[in-house]
């Protein structure tokens, strides 16, 4: 891999000094894309990413996941739709999918509550919940959730339903069972997604 490509892994990803062949791939596609598309060209020079993994999604398909740091996530959506799109050209047969490399705080125990309490409090956007929700919408990203219900199967598990822009069903319809699947694996939570039913206003 050229220093070039090399320069699209974040240079505080553990990746950057051993990526592996997929992570490669994608820092090579990155850099071709910037290099061969005029257009794309001044987006995608600041943007980096910090690991790529692959999985499973169901009926033998599998899917692509770009970890990328928090604060290039912005730079990442401006083109993401396009960048999407010519990515899974070279990724035949794989969706491919941009999230925020996000992390979880522990919540503190109680025997450190009052010296966490003096120094920092855990920020919101650290919490399980926080960081679920966020994956939430980078999974589905540029789509809109419109609306979520948490309906309980009669074995007493819980899965979310959410609820998609309908203006995006067209585009979108044959990715869910991606979402579905990356959401799980990436949280251990069951999804699934939908779109509004016809005459349905209420969420």
């Amino acid at each position: 891999m050229s220093g070039q490509a090399l320069n699209k892994i974040a240079a505080n990803s553990p990746s950057r000094q051993h990526p592996s062949e997929l992570e490669t791939s994608i820092a090579t596609a990155l850099y071709e894309l910037e290099t061969n598309i005029p257009d794309l060209k001044s987006a995608l020079r600041p943007l980096q990413f910090v690991s790529a993994r692959e999985l499973e999604v169901g009926h033998g398909k599998r899917a692509i996941v770009i970890f990328v740091p928090v604060p290039l996530l912005p730079g990442f959506h401006k083109v993401q739709q396009r960048l999407t799109r010519e990515l899974e050209k070279k990724f035949s047969d794989r969706h491919v999918l941009i999230l925020a490399s996000r992390r979880i705080l522990p919540r503190p125990k109680r025997s450190n509550r009052s010296r966490t309490s003096q120094t920092q409090k855990r920020p919101r956007s650290r919490t399980l919940t926080a960081v679920h929700e966020a994956i939430l919408a980078d999974v589905v990203y540029p789509v809109e959730i419109v609306g979520k219900r948490l309906r309980t199967k009669e074995d007493g598990s819980k899965v979310l339903k959410v609820v998609l822009d309908e203006k995006e069903r067209g585009g979108v319809d044959y990715r869910l069972d991606t979402y579905s699947e990356v959401y799980r694996k990436l949280t251990g939570r069951g999804v699934g997604f939908e779109f509004p039913l016809s005459g349905t206003a209420d969420y």
